[in-house]
Order: C-alpha cells, then sequence, then structure tokens
C-alpha cells in the first residue's frame, strides 16, 4: 500500500512539473507571436517566431530594465527558453522581478 502511494504521489508531481512552462512540444501553430508582462521597472515586451519545430527566435521588443541585473538576466534566460525549451526555469538571483515578467511574457505570447 505505501508503494502504490508513492507512485501516486511522483506521478500527481510529474504532471505538474510538464503541464506548466512547456514550450517545444506544446503543438503550437507557426507565425509570430507578442507577449508582455510586468518587470521591475515596467512592462517587458518579446515577439516570438514560432515554427513547426518549437520557438525558433525570441526578440525582446522593449522593456525599462536596468542594463544590470535586468537586462543581462532576460538575456541568460532568453538563451536558456532557447536551449531547453521551456519557460519553467529559475530566476536569476538579483533580478528576480526582472526575469519572472520576461518568462511570462514568452508565456503570455504563446498563449496567443
Amino acid at each position: 500500500m505505501k508503494k502504490s502511494l508513492w507512485v501516486l504521489a511522483a506521478a500527481v508531481l510529474l504532471a505538474g512539473c510538464v503541464s506548466s512552462g512547456f514550450v517545444w512540444e506544446a503543438g503550437y501553430t507557426p507565425g509570430m507571436y507578442e507577449g508582455s508582462a510586468w518587470g521591475y521597472r515596467g512592462p517587458i515586451h518579446v515577439r516570438l517566431q514560432v515554427g513547426s519545430a518549437g520557438i525558433e527566435d525570441i526578440v525582446i521588443t522593449g522593456h525599462r530594465e536596468s542594463a544590470f541585473p535586468g537586462v543581462a538576466a532576460m538575456e541568460e534566460l532568453l538563451e536558456a527558453v532557447m536551449d531547453y525549451g521551456t519557460t519553467n526555469l529559475d530566476t536569476v538571483s538579483g533580478a528576480t522581478f526582472s526575469s519572472r515578467g520576461f518568462l511570462e511574457a514568452v508565456d503570455n505570447a504563446l498563449k496567443k
């Protein structure tokens, strides 16, 4: 009985991880998508180019974040989203609000 509870708990946790922030295998329609979210100093705007295999390009089209740590964090996360195919990433230390804003802007673009 204990083993079945462990398996159930593991399945629930994995289901939660897979469903949030997944980019590549979500079956998006190819095209250009824009999204925005609030960062530390104001809105962060992004534009995504999505192809049949997933996100092909991400461009930060507008923000009011400071060069360091805000912009540096967003650029680091941009590379991570492209490399790992997910927005379910840790925020960059010292730039939590900028990080969250960038990742949320990407998610908001993909929701369209």
